[in-house]
Order: C-alpha cells, then sequence, then structure tokens
C-alpha cells in the first residue's frame, strides 16, 4: 500500500480517523564519529563501551526507512569531536522554510550549533537566525499544527520561548520538565498529528500536565516502561509512528487510534540518550 494511502477507520470508534501519511523532508547525520566519552544526561556513561559499527548499521536502517516510505533525507557531514552530532533534531528548527539555529548548553556540543547553521546557509536558506538564548532545537521545541510546544527545566532557556514566537509568528507554549532522563521535550513528548500527541505525564510539572490536559484531552498516555525505552523519541508522518521497537504497550495504543507504528532498533545511539525523533530534523518549507 503506498505511503499516501488512506487507512479506513470503522464508524464505531470515534478516536480512529482515516490516516494519510504526508510526505516529509528530513536533515539526518551519520554517526561516523558516535562515541560516549562525557556524560551530560543519565543515560551516558563513558565507562560504558559503544559498538560504533553497530550505531551506524542502525541509523543507516532508519534512514533507508524513511526512504521507503517515502521521505526526502538530506544529510549532513559530520564534524570530527562531536560525538553527538547524529543527534540531528538538536540542531535547529524549521518551519515555513526559516530556520532558528541552536545555541547548546554545555560546552562539548556547542560546535554543532554553527556547523549545522554552515549546513542551512550552504543551501540557501536566507531566513536564518542565530539565538540569543540557549535552545536546543527540535529537541525542545516541537510543532504541533500552527503552534509550537517549547520544553524547559534541564536543557533550554525559556526566555528562549519568547525568541522563537517573535521570529517565528507563532504561539509558543512553554512546558517544563522535571524528571532527568527526559531531559528535552522529545523525549517525554510525541506528535502524531495536526493536533494529537503523545506523553508521559511523570516527565512534566504538575502546571505542564494540565496544560498539555487542557490541549490534549484525549492525548495517548505512556507508562513507565514505554517511556524508560524512550518510546516517546518518535516520528510519526500522519500515519506511520516510527518508535523504539521495545515500546510494546504505545504500538497496541497507537494502532487502536489507526496509526501504523514501526519498531526501530536503535539501542546503541540510547547509550547517549536518543533515538528515533533524536536523529530527524524535520525541514518544514
Amino acid at each position: 500500500m503506498p505511503a499516501t494511502d488512506t487507512i479506513p477507520m470503522p464508524d464505531h470508534f470515534p478516536s480512529r480517523r482515516a490516516r494519510v501519511a504526508t510526505p516529509r523532508r528530513f536533515l539526518m547525520c551519520e554517526p561516523r564519529h558516535f562515541d560516549v566519552t562525557y556524560s551530560i544526561n543519565p543515560w551516558m556513561d563513558p565507562g560504558k563501551p559503544v559498538d560504533a559499527e553497530l550505531a551506524l548499521a542502525q541509523w543507516t536502517a532508519l534512514r533507508d526507512l524513511y526512504r521507503s516510505l517515502g521521505h526526502t533525507v538530506d544529510v549532513i557531514t559530520p564534524v570530527p569531536g562531536l560525538p553527538d552530532m547524529v543527534f540531528a533534531a538538536n540542531g535547529a528548527t524549521v518551519v515555513d522554510g526559516r530556520v532558528l539555529g541552536a545555541r547548546f548548553r554545555h560546552v562539548e556540543r556547542t560546535a554543532e550549533g554553527p556547523a549545522y547553521l554552515s549546513w542551512f546557509t550552504s543551501r540557501g536558506y536566507r531566513d536564518v537566525h542565530w539565538p540569543e538564548h540557549i535552545n536546543e532545537g527540535e529537541g525542545d521545541y516541537l510543532v504541533v499544527g500552527r503552534t509550537i510546544l517549547a520544553g524547559t527545566g534541564f536543557r533550554t532557556d525559556p526566555r528562549s520561548h519568547a525568541e522563537a514566537q517573535e521570529f517565528f509568528g507563532l504561539p509558543v507554549i512553554g512546558l517544563t520538565l522535571v524528571d532527568p532522563r527526559f531531559y528535552h521535550l522529545d523525549t517525554a513528548l510525541a506528535v502524531l498529528s495536526d493536533d494529537e500527541v503523545m506523553y508521559y505525564p511523570a516527565a512534566f510539572s504538575a502546571g505542564s500536565r494540565a496544560v498539555l490536559r487542557e490541549l490534549f484531552p484525549d492525548a495517548i498516555l505512556a507508562d513507565d516502561r514505554d517511556a524508560a525505552v524512550f518510546g516517546l523519541n518518535a516520528l510519526s508522518d500522519g500515519r506511520h509512528v516510527l518508535l523504539p521497537e521495545a515500546a510494546a504497550g504505545l504500538q497496541r495504543k497507537l494502532r487502536d487510534r489507526g496509526f501504523e507504528p514501526i519498531g526501530v532498533d536503535l539501542t546503541e545511539l540510547l547509550h547517549a540518550g536518543g533515538s528515533v525523533k533524536c536523529c530527524t530534523l524535520e525541514l518544514r518549507s
């Protein structure tokens, strides 16, 4: 069945919809220099060995899967000495062809921001903004329809939320993360469509949970087990939802809503605290 085909849903299940995949354009970065040589999140342990060959094979499978689903994948050249550059989602935020660059909190990753911004300028992007405040790209900025959900608490400076709103001219809604295991918004919440998300409530402050309930009363909620295997670090094209294969509970819930979940093995990259979404920056034109 082609990626643009519609999946018909029975009328008796009001939560289901006809799901249609929309072709997307992504930017990815081959993990040629991937390693865990420092620790800036609870998942990273420099004392544990990393299989770089396996990480590359798993990443390549993800890239090829995107292309098989009808998506376009551009690849940025990795820079030696930047082992986390594989997590392209952190490199920028792109909406309507406008590029908000990333400014990283930890010194180990600061050079990634200019590297990604240089890629955009070399590709002819004209509306490019170097941020004043720390933001870690789509790690903490998730676009839902014409609204941006913006995470803070561990990495992105809350002052950057206003900066993003002024630059993009879209409403930005701040959400506070409280569990250090879920240090970026894209580890605790995934966008499924223009008005649907799934998230892990315990990762958020009480006020942010209330905001999410108000905005998305029918959201899919992840349990502890699926959250712990990074099941929410997922990417949806409107029909297919690519997520860690170990997140079996979320896969069942997604099927119940009419989505087509596809389990992906990125366990080697999880040693650095990343999975499907972390590897994928969407280039919205």
